[in-house]
C-alpha cells in the first residue's frame, strides 16, 4: 500500500511555478496562500483515522469490511422524502422559496399544529416532517401518518388551486388580461418545433426522390449504351468481306 505525499509537495511545486517565467520579464503572481503552506505544510500520517461510526456494527459480520471508509448518513426523512416525491414526482417542479430570515425558521414551526406554518409555503418538505412528528409523537406507524398527512396535502393543494382561480376570474372581471399559461406555451414550441420537422422532412423526400431519378436516368443510359454496341457487333459478324 502506497501513501499519497502529494500534499507536502504544493508549496514547493507552486513557488518553481512563480520563479519560471512566462514570456521575457513576466512572471506568475505570488498565490495569496503560498507563504502560509511553506510555514504551516500540510501533513500526510502513515496510519489511517478510523473514522466515526454514525450507526451500530452489524453483530452478524464475522470479518468486518470497509473500517476506514467513512460511514454515510442517513436521516430517518430521507427514505420518506423519498416515498413521497416517488409517489409526487411533479411536486419537484413547483419553485420553491429556499431563503430564510435568520436561519432558525425551524424553531418557529410546529408540525403538531398541521400542514400550514408561518413563513413556510406548501410543499413535499412540509409533508415529511409532518409524517415524521406524527410517528414519533402519536406512535403512527408509517403508513398509516403517510395517509392521513397526504390526505390534508390534497385538501390544501386543492383550496390553492380554488383560489387561484378565483382570483384569476375576479381580475378578468374588471378588466385584467393574463398572457398564455405554461401548458399553450409549451404546445406553441411544439407545433413550431412540428413545422421545422415537416420542412426538414419534405427536404429530405425530395433529395432522396432526385437520387433515385438520377440513377434511374444512368441505368436507362448505360442499358441503350449497352444495346447500341449489341447492334454494332451483329452487323459486323452479319457483314461478309467482299470478293477480291
Amino acid at each position: 500500500m502506497g501513501y499519497n505525499f502529494q500534499a507536502a509537495r504544493v508549496a514547493r511545486a507552486a513557488r518553481s511555478l512563480t520563479q519560471s517565467k512566462v514570456a521575457g520579464n513576466l512572471r506568475y503572481n505570488e498565490p495569496a496562500w503560498l507563504r502560509v503552506v511553506e510555514a504551516i505544510p500540510p501533513s500526510e500520517i502513515l496510519t489511517r483515522p478510523y473514522p466515526i461510526q454514525h450507526g451500530e456494527p452489524n453483530p452478524r459480520a464475522r470479518k468486518p469490511k470497509n473500517l476506514f471508509r467513512p460511514t454515510k448518513l442517513v436521516y430517518p426523512e430521507d427514505e420518506l422524502r423519498r416515498d413521497f416525491f416517488k409517489d409526487h414526482p411533479w411536486e419537484l417542479a413547483r419553485p420553491r422559496m429556499i431563503l430564510e430570515t435568520d436561519g432558525k425558521d425551524s424553531r418557529h414551526w410546529d408540525w403538531s399544529k398541521g400542514l400550514r406554518q408561518p413563513g413556510l409555503a406548501l410543499s413535499g418538505e412540509c409533508v415529511v416532517q409532518r409524517q415524521l412528528w406524527l410517528m414519533e409523537n402519536e406512535g403512527m406507524s408509517k403508513q398509516e401518518a403517510y395517509d392521513l398527512v397526504r390526505h390534508e396535502f390534497y385538501k390544501l393543494r386543492q383550496r390553492e388551486e380554488i383560489e387561484s382561480r378565483i382570483a384569476i376570474e375576479e381580475a378578468r372581471y374588471v378588466g385584467g388580461y393574463f398572457g398564455k399559461n405554461q401548458i399553450q406555451a409549451a404546445l406553441d414550441v411544439e407545433d413550431r418545433e412540428y413545422e421545422h420537422w415537416k420542412a426538414w422532412a419534405t427536404r429530405e423526400i425530395k433529395k432522396v426522390g432526385d437520387q433515385f431519378e438520377q440513377s434511374r436516368a444512368l441505368e436507362a443510359a448505360e442499358e441503350g449504351d449497352d444495346g447500341i454496341e449489341d447492334a454494332i457487333t451483329s452487323v459486323f459478324e452479319n457483314t461478309q468481306p467482299a470478293p477480291l
